[in-house]
């Protein structure tokens, strides 16, 4: 038996249970692992509060990174004893997990398991945006809200790598300290000022490329108001709640522009994207072009609290669960 974060019934952090329960054998082409360092999402919130519906009771969690301590049949290139790390593994919050062997990577024997967890889902969130969704190219200007958060301060460092000039939003001076270390060109208070406004004013009225929102109903339009003729609104995420239905008319009149709502799974289609995505995400790590930021550990008895930090928007960086 191990210990697990339980959903029984949606609701707020209050009815997350720690609970023993047993783990999964592992099948054909999976891996059974000691989980080591659990990743906290926005999603595994949508997923408690059941604004993402799943069949109750179940664990909550999708990424981590820990030791491979069982491996199932028909499975090669892992053996017991290697540290790997994975985006999309249901039941994360736990001493142990079964994890796909195809959507498993091994963790470079330079990054911790701690750094590889913190990696995977916001960091191949961050990859997927600025390389597929909106291709970021030199002296392109772009709009990246929640950069001090965890993808977004990802974002705004693989945005800069690729030759962009970043606007970052935040909330308080700490965050915005955070922002322009990880390379923020300009940074806004949304809390002292209009954003839109200030990217007007930034910009000289040229607005910008491109914006990443993972924040939804209260930036969406004014995140629209920012873009350039023909600019891109990647809406990634919802942490404020769900962006109420749009008229398409709004993108012609705003300048034929293009509006997305774009998800991790997508692309990660095949076990080979998954690779290429991790290969260049832990190569920009490894080589220190890419930081990190943990922004707070909690034992997993104190997922409750993890999620209440999160929703609450007192965190910077990336909140992780440690397993006992």
């Amino acid at each position: 038996m191990v210990e697990a974060v339980v959903v029984r019934a949606n609701g707020g952090p209050e009815v997350l249970e720690l609970a023993r329960v047993e783990p999964r054998t592992p099948g054909a082409g999976e891996l059974l692992v000691d989980v080591r360092a659990a990743g906290v999402n926005y999603i595994d919130t949508y997923q408690r509060r059941g604004i993402y519906p799943v069949d109750l009771p179940f664990t909550l969690g999708k990424e981590g990174a820990g030791v491979v301590a069982a491996v199932g049949e028909d499975v090669t290139g892992f053996a017991v004893g290697d540290h790997v790390a994975w985006a999309e593994a249901p039941g994360s919050y736990a001493g142990q997990v079964v994890v796909s062997a195809a959507m498993a990577f091994p963790v470079p024997a330079d990054v911790t398991d701690e750094t590889a967890a913190a990696a995977m889902l916001q960091g191949l969130t961050a990859h997927y945006l600025v390389t597929s969704t909106y291709s970021v190219k030199p002296g392109d200007t772009v709009l990246v809200h929640a950069a001090a958060g965890g993808v977004g301060l990802l974002l705004t460092q693989l945005a800069k790598a690729r030759g962009g000039r970043v606007i970052g939003t935040v909330s308080t001076a700490e965050k915005e300290a955070l922002a322009r270390e990880a390379g923020a060109d300009e940074v806004i208070r949304y809390t002292e000022t209009d954003f839109a406004d200030e990217v007007d004013r930034i910009t000289g009225g040229a607005g910008v490329a491109a914006v990443y929102d993972g924040v939804g109903k209260d930036t969406f339009d004014r995140s629209m108001a920012c873009l350039a003729p023909r600019g891109m609104l990647a809406l990634f995420g919802a942490s404020s709640g769900p962006v109420p239905p749009v008229d398409p008319q709004r993108l012609n009149a705003g300048g034929s522009l293009f509006l997305t709502r774009p998800t991790l799974a997508h692309h990660l289609a095949t076990p080979e994207e998954f690779r290429r995505r991790c290969d260049e995400l832990f190569s920009a790590i490894s080589a220190g072009r890419l930081n990190v930021r943990i922004g707070g550990r909690y034992p997993l008895a104190e997922a409750r609290r993890a999620h209440e930090d999160l929703e609450g928007r007192r965190t910077t960086g990336k909140l992780l669960l440690i397993p006992g």
